[in-house]
Formats: structure tokens, sequence, C-alpha cells
């Protein structure tokens, strides 16, 4: 009997989330990929195509003068998206917020200080940047699961060590990848002033923050994955509206104190999308249409047209 990942997500086979050992990084994409559905660039990120056959990428080919970047991990990536066309970064320059290429900046499993390191690392490899939106937050409270003596003094990352059998309440998670989320992006505020950019700060889907309950396509596809992964069983108490909400007021607050523009992606993807679309491939990744929806709100909801 074919699997309902097989079914109807079979591109799925060729993200395997074997990531290369990167020092300072910890993990980052393999330099020079080329696979069925996405490619990258000799140092890892993803390829950016645009408008007449144009590519941009961080660092190789791309048009001369100033460029935008969407920062983040997985989902910036484009993880679930059929093709390099299909990612956010591709349907803004594309579509929606075509003026100037859009650089895909994101490396996968990257929690919030990682995504901040990733900018300082390979900023000489910038053109002049225009803008900056960093699509993220949800890896922060996904981490928050972690025991104390695994988040250090900057946060715990991915595969620093086994999931625990008890995890600390909503509540208190929420409040530390609050915390956290907020200082990084205090240092993306000084890189972008630096650079004389415009930095947003966008609270990147999570499927049960944007819906009560899942299409029935999504909910097989949810089902499946919870078999072999233990993100239902660890991250259940963080999967509902009320968290979500919560999580997004916080930070809204703190964003609105270091004067960065928030949105919370989860209200207004809810809103733009109807009730019979197919939006997630897994509870934190979106189908086509799923990113397609992310890159006009974007455009809209941040004047970025």
């Amino acid at each position: 009997m074919t699997s309902p990942r097989a079914q109807y997500a079979p591109h799925m086979e060729h993200y395997t989330f074997v990531l290369e050992d990167q020092p300072y990084l910890g993990y980052f994409q393999y330099g020079g990929e080329k696979t069925p559905v996405y490619r990258t660039d000799r140092h890892g990120f993803r390829v950016t195509p645009g408008p007449g056959g144009q590519w941009a990428t961080v660092g190789d080919d791309r048009p001369e003068g100033p460029a935008r970047l969407l920062a983040g991990s997985s989902a910036v990536f484009g993880v679930g998206a059929t093709g390099d066309a299909a990612t956010v970064a591709a349907r803004l320059w594309n579509a929606y917020a075509p003026r100037l290429p859009w650089l895909n900046f994101a490396g996968q499993s990257h929690n919030s200080a990682q995504e901040l390191l990733l900018c300082t690392l390979f900023q000489h490899e910038l053109p002049p940047v225009e803008e900056i939106v960093l699509l993220s937050g949800v890896n922060n409270l996904v981490l928050s699961r972690l025991p104390e003596e695994k988040q250090g003094r900057h946060g715990a990352f991915f595969d620093c060590g086994p999931a625990p059998d008890v995890v600390p309440p909503p509540e208190r998670r929420v409040a530390h990848a609050t915390e956290l989320t907020l200082r990084h992006l205090r240092g993306w505020k000084l890189l972008a002033d630096g650079m004389g950019a415009r930095l947003s700060f966008v609270l990147q889907p999570l499927a049960p923050w944007v819906r009560e309950e899942p299409l029935p396509r999504e909910r097989l596809l949810f089902e499946e994955l919870d078999e072999v992964s233990n993100f239902r069983r660890f991250h259940h108490d963080i999967s509902t509206m009320a968290v979500g909400r919560s999580y997004a007021r916080q930070l809204a607050a703190g964003c609105a104190a270091l004067g960065v523009p928030f949105l919370d992606m989860n209200v207004t993807l809810g809103e733009a999308a109807a009730p019979e679309d197919w939006l997630f491939i897994d509870r934190v990744h979106c189908t086509d249409l799923g990113y397609d929806l992310v890159a006009r709100q974007l455009a809209a909801r941040l004047d970025l047209a």
C-alpha cells in the first residue's frame, strides 16, 4: 500500500536532511548539490531562479547591484517545495516583490544564534543589501524542550543530546524562546543598520497555529510522520493556537521595542488561505501553494512590492 507521503509528496525523498559538519555553524547544506528538487551554490545556499532566466545566489552568480535577503531556517530554504522556483524567495523575485533579486539565506535546522552567525560569517559575500526579512521563531521554541544543561548561554541546537521524557511547561518554553529570539534579533538589527538595510521579523507558520484542524490530506501526512518522529510526543503542548498567539504577542512587543516591524504569518496565512487550500507537507514546512501564499502576504503586509 502506498504511504500518504509517497502518494502526495514523492519529491520529499530528495530532502535528505544530510548536512555537512561546519566549523562555528555546526552544520550546513553541502555546496554544489544538484538534486531533482534543489540546487545549492558553492557555499551551500539554495539557488533562487528569477525572471528572464536569471539566477541569484550568495556565493555564485547573481545580477549586478543590490539585493534583498530572506533569512531563516529550513522553511526559508524551502523544504517541501517541488523545485527552486517554488521557494518563498523565488516567488518574491518572480511575482510579488520583483524589483530586486532575493537571496535565499537559510540553513536547515538552525536556531536563532546560528542564523545570526551565518550572516556574520558570509557578509563578505553579500552585495549591497536593501532589505532583510527574517522568517524564524519556531526552532527556538522546539529546542526549548531540552534541559538547562543543554541550553548553555546561547540556546540549545539540534542533535546536541537525546530528547528528554519531561519537558518544561509551555509558558516557560515560550519565555525562553522569546528571550533568545529577541536577543539575537538585536544582533540582526545592528548588522542591518550597518548595511543600511531595513529589517523585518516574521514569525514563521506552524500548521496548528494556522488552523485548528488540518485538512484530511495534511492529517494523513502528519500521522505518518508521527510514527517515525517525536514531534507529537514532545511538542503537543506547544502545538496549540493559544501557545502560538502567546508567543507572537511576546515577540511583537519585543520587536516594537527594537523598532523592527513584526508580522505573525500564522494569522496572516490563516486569513489568506481558502478552507480547501493544502498548505503544509508537515507541521513546519509548506507545499508550493503554502509558500506562494507566504510570499504574497510578505510582499503585501511588509510593503515589499
